[in-house]
């Protein structure tokens, strides 16, 4: 029983309660959100790939062990566009839109030259960002747009390039203790350079608070790092940050900038001009926090293509990171919608990701063999030996495959964590179960159902609680069992069983992320 991935969603913006059942613990109180395509077509037109469509976004909100939900379009500028004209008409990653037949040559000619210089899409479908006291939803072009995460209405649409000189822009940030949000774009071809721009958001201040200036009106750049070529700079989707270091993966999958200035004249998406270059290595940078510098020594891997970054920190000397890696490209292939009605269980053309530890030893290397292995952790069969003076090569520790969307207790993100929760992805994209992972002891434990397909698994730490795992795990569920009702799953973080279930009146639709707000914040 396989839902249909391609169907479109219908928002139920009036908040509805779900049936409990179970008992929800009393501490957990706050909003999930979750967003992810739910549109794939309009009037005549579809869209070619699952990530292309419009979002939709949902919200749990649990109070007094009861649970609350609604959903929402997305209603930015592609959406009210699509929308007016009945056709798709502002291209995405996956599906290049082009001018409705019936228009003139002059209009032909005009989107035509339009093209050259992409505008990208703000259907934010992939994620929330939250910049001051403000939440956004996110892709990752230079547009996002802020909601509320209340009533989920779209409030308006912010552009980076207004604030700092990005194109493109990750859809996972991190937070630090102090609310701080900390980003990373891509600068394309800026004064004739294309790098890669890291910047903190400020916590928002007290007198922020009545103002409605976007929080972005506070950005600083915390350091830039060079490309290594001006016209290919890497894909990415996440990055790593540690109490004085941030973790920047420069992997041999790349856009192809001027092929995607051509993409429209030439009929093509732009996705088909992301090429993987697996001859060329992955570089890893190592960023100082504190003097917003690329530390000198060089670190690289094979080549490797990384979406997710699970966690990373520090110890005697070292920068430990942990990354979900994959030896090619066809992740992105799984996602065309013609490819999803196709695969239906296991698909032979599907390359499993792994978990990979990487350690990176920040002490000097001078005075060192060629040929050592300078890492000093007992704890890890990771290596990182040299290749000449400031050169390091760097082989994971691998701890298991078939893990995704991963997620920790957010209360130790940048320290060693044990804990991680992730989608099961062993036989395909598409996840039947999700597990938590232990680190130390290599354990997984999982949570299955018939007919049952689980988002990402969302750790919320119980507000006093000692042990790491002590919480819950929440995942919006798909129930394709004729009859039943897809529902919201809450298990007890530590031993990984379901404690309660929400059954909603409303159907649900696989999606990318999710944020939880804790009430009160």
């Amino acid at each position: 029983m396989y839902p249909d991935f391609s169907k479109n969603a219908e928002e139920k913006p009036e908040p509805t309660k779900a049936e409990v059942k179970g008992s929800i613990p009393d501490w957990l109180q706050g909003t999930l959100l979750r967003n992810g395509p739910g549109i794939f077509s309009v009037g005549d037109t579809s869209y070619n790939h699952w990530f292309d469509g419009m979002a939709i976004m949902h919200s749990f909100t649990f109070k007094d062990g009861e649970v609350t939900h609604r959903s929402r379009f997305l209603r930015g500028d592609t959406y009210k566009a699509n929308m007016a004209e009945n056709r798709i008409v502002v291209s995405e990653m996956g599906t290049m839109a082009y001018p409705d037949p019936s228009k003139n040559f002059i209009f032909k000619a005009i989107t035509f030259l339009n093209h050259t210089v992409p505008d990208f899409t703000d259907n934010g479908a992939s994620n929330f960002i939250k910049y001051g006291n403000d939440y956004y939803a996110t892709s990752e072009t230079n547009y996002i747009l802020k909601i509320d995460p209340v009533t989920l209405e779209t409030q308006e649409k912010v552009d980076y390039m207004k604030y700092l000189p990005v194109n493109l822009a990750c859809s996972h940030p991190h937070y630090d203790k102090e609310g701080n949000a900390y980003n990373i774009g891509t600068s394309i071809a800026e004064k004739g350079k294309t790098k890669y721009t890291l910047f903190k958001v400020p916590a928002a201040s007290e007198k922020d608070k009545d103002n409605n200036a976007p929080a972005l009106k506070n950005v600083k750049v915390v350091c830039t790092v060079p490309c290594r070529s001006l016209l290919t700079p890497s894909y990415y989707h996440s990055f790593g940050m540690t109490d004085n270091y941030f973790i920047f993966i420069e992997q041999p999958f790349k856009l192809d900038i001027l092929k995607m200035a051509t993409a429209y004249m030439r009929g093509v998406s732009w996705a088909s001009c992301l090429k993987f270059c697996p001859e060329e290595n992955t570089l890893i940078h190592l960023i100082d926090r504190k003097t917003g510098k690329v530390v000198e020594t060089k670190y690289s891997t094979g080549a490797m293509v990384v979406y997710h970054h699970v966690n990373a920190f520090e110890d005697d000397g070292h920068v430990v990171f942990d990354v979900i890696a994959y030896d090619d490209t066809s992740l992105y292939e799984m996602f065309y919608l013609s490819k999803l009605k196709e695969i239906r269980g296991h698909d032979e053309s599907y390359s499993k990701p792994t978990y990979r530890r990487f350690v990176l030893p920040i002490h000097s290397n001078k005075g060192i063999a060629v040929g050592e292995d300078l890492v000093r952790l007992k704890n890890t069969t990771a290596t990182a030996v040299k290749e000449k003076e400031g050169k390091l090569i760097c082989q994971p520790e691998v701890f298991c495959e078939g893990l995704e969307l991963p997620r920790i207790n957010y209360n130790v993100n940048g320290q060693r964590q044990r804990f991680v929760y992730g989608n099961c992805v062993k036989e395909s994209a598409l996840a039947k179960e999700i597990s938590k992972f232990n680190t130390e002891t290599k354990e997984m434990v999982y949570w299955n159902q018939e007919n049952c397909w689980p988002s990402e698994p969302i750790f919320i730490p119980k507000p006093a609680g000692e042990a790491e795992d002590d919480g819950v795990v929440l995942s919006s569920v798909i129930n394709s069992n004729p009859g039943q009702s897809d529902f919201i799953l809450i298990l007890d973080g530590s031993t990984f069983k379901e404690v309660a279930r929400a059954n909603l009146s409303t159907a649900l639709h696989k999606d990318m992320h999710g944020f939880f707000i804790p009430q009160g914040s």
